[in-house]
């Protein structure tokens, strides 16, 4: 890939050509290869210049002043924007070069990537710490239980008796709502019983009624005569 950098060797503007020595001499100091292209000489050059610059990068007039940079046919910007560039130390970025090991930007490249990765690995053992934490905060738990029953045996005494008596009162509720049928039963059965006697005592009544009547017939005969 070569770096095109577009400017007119024959201007008269002291800016222009100030912005031209400016970018040439940072990309030999940075020993970049590129080309310089005059537009000022050689019309093919200027047109292509102006064809090839994005539309939002053209002033109101729509023709771009140099130094105009691309990478091959990629645009890569004017001379505001490499300057911007080179404060934030992201010229090779800037170009669509990678960086040399050992540059400022590589170094600066790494130590956000280090950065960020260092930043997802805080993350994933901070769960993982929690996880833990949990854990073993449960087995503490369960330990210190079983430590406290064996520290106090009156305790676990205390705790098996209160069990032995909750499961000595289920049955006796058992034994009670058991009971409760039979006694209803014993008591219909009872009641049956007395309207039996009182069935058998009418009846009695009714046959000594009778015996009455033949007695008082057997000794009075002659009252019927009347």
């Amino acid at each position: 890939m070569v770096i095109k950098v577009f400017l007119a060797s024959l201007s008269g503007s002291t800016a222009i050509k100030k912005k031209q020595q400016d970018v040439v001499g940072f990309l030999e100091a940075l020993k970049i290869d590129y080309a310089q292209l005059d537009i000022a000489s050689n019309e093919d050059n200027r047109r292509w210049m102006r064809e090839n610059v994005p539309g939002e990068k053209k002033p109101t007039n729509g023709i771009p002043l140099p130094p105009q940079i691309f990478n091959e046919e990629m645009y890569c910007g004017d001379y505001e924007t490499f300057f911007e560039a080179k404060e934030d130390n992201t010229v090779y970025e800037f170009l669509g070069l990678t960086p040399p090991p050992g540059s400022k930007e590589a170094q600066q490249a790494e130590n956000t990537q280090k950065l960020h990765n260092g930043s997802g690995t805080e993350e994933h053992l901070d769960d993982d710490t929690t996880k833990k934490e949990i854990v073993e905060a449960e087995q503490n738990g369960d330990a210190h239980i079983a430590e406290l029953e064996e520290d106090d045996p009156d305790k676990k005494a205390e705790t098996d008796a209160q069990d032995d008596i909750a499961e000595e009162e289920e049955p006796a509720e058992d034994d009670e709502e058991s009971r409760k049928p039979a006694e209803e039963e014993e008591q219909e059965e009872g009641e049956e019983d007395r309207a039996e006697d009182e069935l058998v005592s009418e009846e009695e009544e009714e046959e000594l009624r009778e015996l009455e009547v033949d007695s008082f017939m057997f000794f009075f005969p002659f009252s019927l005569s009347f």
